[in-house]
This record gives C-alpha cells, sequence and structure tokens, in this order.
C-alpha cells in the first residue's frame, strides 16, 4: 500500500497532544480502518474499530505478528525509532501462532511463579521511602519522582537484579519506547544487559523469572529469553508508570473522579479501570500483518501490509461505548491489554495491577490532599505513537 494523500500521521505536534482527536477524525473520514502515516511517511493501516481490532487479533493466521512479511521493508531506514518495536527478532511477540503458543506459555508461567504476596510487601517498603523524600516539601513531580520508579523496581526485584541497575535500566528502557535515534540505541544497551543476565542464569541459576525461563521445559535460547525478558521490563516499567500515572491526572483533573482522591483505597480500582477505557497506557500497537489479500472495515488490504491495532480508539468507538455513557466501573472488555492469542498473559495483569494499585493507594495515603500545580493544559505528554505518558505531573500538597 501507498500512503494516500489524505492519510493522517501518527507521529508529531498535533498526535502528540490530541490523539483522540486524530482517532475521531479517521474515524469520520475512513471508518472503522483508515489508512495512516507513520514517522517518516511509511504507510500503515489503523483498526480504529472495536469490532475491527477483534477480528485482526482474532485471526493470526491471517493477520501474523511476523514482521517479515512487511511489503514495506524498502522504505524503512536503518535509524527508524520504530524500528524495534517491528524488526523481525526472537521476541515471543514477534512469531507465528504456533510458536508464540511455545513460548507464551513459558512467558506464563514464569510470571505465574512470582509470589505477589511477597511483591507488593516489597512494593509497599519502595512506595514509603519514595513518598517520604519529598512529603517534608510539599510538591512533587508525581512521574518523574514517584510512578516512573516503582514499576522498574518491581521487574528488577523479579529478575534478580541489583537494585543499583535501576537508574540506568529506567533511563534506558524509558527512551527506548520513544522517538528518535537515541530511543534505537537504548534499546540495544538494554538487549545487551538482558543478554549477559540470561547467560549467568545458565551458570548460576536462582529463584527468580529469568532462571524459570532458562530451566522450562520448551528449551528457550539465550536470545529468546533476552528478547522475553526486555519485553517483560519494557511492558512492566512503560505501561505501568502510565498507568498510574494517568489514573492519577484523572482523579486530579476530572470532577467526577476527584472522589477518588478522598475515598482514597475504595475508588483507586475503579478509576485504574476507567483509564484502561478512556486513556489507556498502550494507545496503538504493532502490528498484524496481512498474509493475503483480504477485506478489513470495507477496505483492501493487500498481502503485507501493516496494521496497527489501535487501542485507545478501539475503547472509544461508539458502537461500543457512546459518548456520555456510564462510567466503566467493573467493566473489563477494554482492549487495553490487546485481545487473542498475543495479547497481555493473565499474570503479567494481574501484577500490572497489584504494582499499580500499591502504587497509587500508598500514595494517597500519605497526601490525601493533592492538587496539580500547574493547569491541565500546559502538561505534556511523551512524543510515542505506542504510549501515553505523560512526561511528569507536578503536584502540591499539605507538607508533613
Amino acid at each position: 500500500m501507498s500512503a494516500p494523500a489524505d492519510a493522517l500521521a501518527l507521529f508529531g505536534a498535533r498526535f502528540q497532544r490530541d490523539p483522540a482527536g486524530v482517532y475521531r477524525e479517521l474515524r469520520e473520514r475512513h471508518g472503522p480502518v483508515a489508512p495512516v502515516r507513520l514517522e517518516g511517511g511509511v504507510p500503515a493501516w489503523c483498526a480504529l474499530g472495536y469490532r475491527e481490532v477483534h477480528q485482526v487479533t482474532g485471526d493470526p493466521e491471517l493477520f501474523s505478528r511476523d514482521p517479515r512479511w512487511w511489503n514495506r521493508w524498502h522504505q524503512v531506514p536503518e535509524n527508524w525509532s520504530l524500528r524495534p518495536f517491528v524488526e523481525p527478532r526472537p521476541s515471543t511477540l514477534l512469531v507465528e501462532a504456533a510458536g508464540h503458543r511455545t513460548r507464551g506459555h513459558a512467558v506464563h508461567e514464569a510470571l505465574a511463579g512470582v509470589d505477589a504476596v511477597w511483591l507488593t510487601a516489597q512494593l509497599q517498603d519502595c512506595c514509603d521511602v519514595l513518598v517520604d523524600r519529598f512529603a517534608g516539601r510539599g510538591y512533587a513531580d508525581l512521574v518523574v519522582e514517584y510512578t516512573h520508579r516503582i514499576p522498574l523496581w518491581a521487574v528488577v526485584r523479579v529478575c534478580g537484579l541489583p537494585e543499583g541497575e535501576v537508574p540506568m535500566l529506567t533511563h534506558d528502557v524509558a527512551l527506548s519506547g520513544q522517538e528518535g535515534e537515541e530511543a534505537v540505541r537504548a534499546y540495544e544497551r538494554t538487549m545487551a544487559r538482558m543478554r549477559w543476565l540470561v547467560a549467568e542464569r545458565r551458570t548460576e541459576p536462582v529463584d527468580d523469572l529469568p532462571s524459570r525461563l532458562v530451566a522450562h521445559p520448551a528449551a528457550l535460547s539465550d536470545a529468546e529469553i533476552a528478547a522475553d525478558l526486555f519485553l517483560v521490563l519494557a511492558v512492566a516499567h512503560l505501561t505501568t508508570s502510565d498507568w498510574m500515572a494517568n489514573a492519577l491526572r484523572l482523579m486530579l483533573t476530572d470532577p467526577h473522579f476527584a472522589v477518588g482522591l478522598a475515598g482514597g483505597r475504595h475508588d483507586v480500582g475503579h478509576v485504574l479501570d476507567e483509564v484502561l477505557w478512556i486513556d489507556p497506557p498502550v494507545q496503538n500497537f504493532a502490528g498484524r500483518w496481512a498474509t493475503r489479500d483480504t477485506e478489513l472495515g470495507g477496505k483492501a488490504v493487500r498481502a503485507g501490509d501493516l496494521v496497527v491495532l489501535g487501542l485507545a480508539a478501539a475503547n472509544s468507538d461508539p458502537a461500543v461505548r457512546p459518548r456520555g455513557c456510564p462510567q466503566a466501573s467493573g467493566n473489563r472488555a477494554h482492549l487495553a491489554f490487546s485481545h487473542g492469542e498475543h495479547g497481555c498473559p493473565d499474570p503479567a495483569r494481574e501484577l500490572a495491577r497489584a504494582i499499580a494499585r500499591t502504587g497509587v493507594e500508598i500514595l494517597l495515603d500519605h497526601l490525601p490532599d493533592l492538587a496539580l500545580a500547574v493547569p491541565e493544559p500546559d502538561l505534556t505528554w511523551r512524543p510515542s505513537l505506542w504510549l501515553r505518558g505523560l512526561t511528569s505531573l507536578p503536584v502540591t500538597f499539605t507538607p508533613h
């Protein structure tokens, strides 16, 4: 495919400022499937409809996860910042259905071996320490000083890495999810660290996630395990951090959810669910590649075309969630964790929820009178096609 003249860009200032507005315009122009331009003018389709995302993710033989199907590799430069997310590599996300069942089962079982009670207790101590560092000031940046530090700290514990590696990993994993050449270099540094960790666990196994993957009967290679560990790091850190920060932003800016600040723990689960509907941390996902010519949402998709999963757009599909509909308390039919065989594994979802809920609850326990320190329009978002997260969340509160 080649991008038509009216294909909107899923990058740049307008998209970063108001992605929901871009999705609405795409839907109005093209319906549930729209032609789009990715960074560098690379053409793709974006599945905006709830039904269409279900269709694509539910048919892995027609819409493959293997990027070797892509018919546009000749247009992709070596330094393309989106390359780490779409280039062929031995990640469980980027293999065909049969291979994913084996790899996915290994990752599922390894994550299921994490003691959630132990991890929650560890998290409580971590969150208490972080809050204590700024509680006496009366102001803080909740992204930089709090939400951005918690998930990777938890994953470092789960992976058995030294706590001293948290700052560098936090920097590189966060950078790898953005745009530009530095994102590629950050990805390469993190992958090198994961390969070293796997090699170490081959010779000195302990009770941690890498060791369970090394010992799993699936007999995964070092390269496969390293790729899946990077996936766990990136997904757990970036998405869970953004999940927490987006929930706190909603509490601080939307009158319907401001009661959550006063309600403390009682309303945190409700707010976390609502954020996954209206402001999910993973707004788009790449991708799926058509294995033959087909039709999707009334559009002629050719063999090898890339289909970006518009998860945030699908959540706001008027056919599923009309404007003005009731809040989503208890409703988890959203697509924030994707869908189908390549959707986020259940143990990973539950661990992410435990991390996010613990972080928000403890913050509200300590600082129940949080208030946004800047006008809401002044909040800025990281430049990313895939993720929806704030660069900062400045707040004030009563020092103590």
